[in-house]
């Protein structure tokens, strides 16, 4: 049998994104909060972020509203 491999996923408070950044994409570090850029369009925020020297940000649009989700 093979090994697994664990993955340990920790919740990110996303409660800045969502006040902030309300129907944007957000450009978000490594850490999974940090925004390094932002606005109405994916491309140019990747272009932007890539621009400040993120090569692979984690790309994010924010609803723009809020909805609970339990499953």
């Amino acid at each position: 049998m093979g090994k697994s491999i664990g993955v340990i996923m920790t919740a990110k408070n996303w409660t800045k994104l969502f006040g902030e950044f309300k129907g944007q994409w957000v450009a978000l570090k490594d850490d999974e909060i940090t925004v390094i850029a932002h606005g109405k369009n994916a491309s140019k925020v990747l272009e932007k972020a890539q621009d400040i020297g993120h090569e692979n940000p984690i790309l994010f649009k924010v609803p723009a509203s809020s909805m609970t989700y339990t499953g």
